[in-house]
């Protein structure tokens, strides 16, 4: 009779030992060929999702769609302005880039992507998305969206990506206070689901000040060639000394809508070189 019982743990303690002693080859291998069997059917699943909400919106009155498209082209003729402000700007840069002999910063090709599952955890924060190797994606590559910074990309599938986002702990970069220039340590923290995701700062100067009340806005400094300079990271809100007395310590708030973005846009390096390990 005890052996009756205890038969399901024993069959699982052969099973987890005979995994740990295989090869890791033959784990990666076993591990990609799961992945890759399981993607297909996220994807379906999001495309039936975009599907559904296309039907919802035909359910919609002729005066929501009349007022939907009005603000569709208020915002329209709002980003044709902002499109001619950027050509301007970006001219003016390589005007002074020329005149400065100054070296130009890594160009990037623009791939927007479909979020198709959000995996967040204490132990990391990361989503799927929808394009992988066939769009050319590559590891290490930043993702943002329009509030700013999402993260980097930490592995490429054929058909999907995986994302590891600013509040997973995995995730170290260099970034700047706004108005300031030198550069701190940002880190995903542990951050609990259902919860205002946080990240971690280091190596603050002590001159640096922010509270609840006045809090600072971070952002990405350009250090290290991944990422861009001025992305927007999240808002510094608690600053105190660290144990050493020469720096200061700090927690950055994320914007909550990290959690429930449906769309990205990954930067992929045109520089065929660039590689970034995961």
């Amino acid at each position: 009779m005890r052996f009756a019982q205890a038969r399901p743990f024993v069959t699982l303690g052969v099973v987890l030992l005979a995994w740990a002693l295989l090869p890791t080859v033959f784990k990666r291998f076993a591990r990609l060929s799961f992945y890759e069997l399981q993607a297909p059917v996220e994807v379906a699943a999001s495309y039936v999702r975009d599907l559904q909400d296309y039907w919802s919106q035909r359910t919609r009155s002729k005066t929501e769609l009349i007022e939907a498209s009005r603000e569709l082209a208020r915002l329209n003729a709002s980003y044709e302005l902002r499109l001619g402000e950027d050509a301007r700007l970006r001219a003016e840069i390589t005007r002074l880039e020329a005149l400065l002999r100054l070296p130009s910063y890594g160009e990037y090709r623009a791939e927007p992507a479909r979020v198709t599952r959000r995996d967040f955890t204490v132990w990391w924060q990361r989503m799927v998305i929808r394009k992988g190797e066939n769009h050319g994606i590559k590891i290490g590559s930043p993702v943002i969206y329009t509030g700013g910074l999402v993260g980097r990309v930490v592995e490429v599938h054929s058909t999907t990506s995986v994302v590891e986002l600013l509040g997973s702990p995995g995730l170290r970069l260099a970034a700047v206070f706004e108005g300031d220039d030198r550069p701190v340590s940002f880190q995903g923290g542990a951050n609990p689901p259902l919860r205002p995701a946080e990240g971690l700062l280091e190596f603050v100067p002590l001159d640096l000040f922010a509270t609840p009340s006045a809090p600072r806005r971070l952002v990405t400094s350009g250090l290290g060639g991944v990422y861009p300079p001025g992305l927007y990271i999240g808002e510094v809100w608690q600053l105190e000394p660290s144990t050493d007395g020469l720096f200061k310590t700090g927690r950055a708030r994320l914007d909550p809508r990290l959690g429930r973005i449906t769309e990205v846009t990954v930067l992929v390096p045109l520089d065929p070189h660039f590689k970034v390990a995961p």
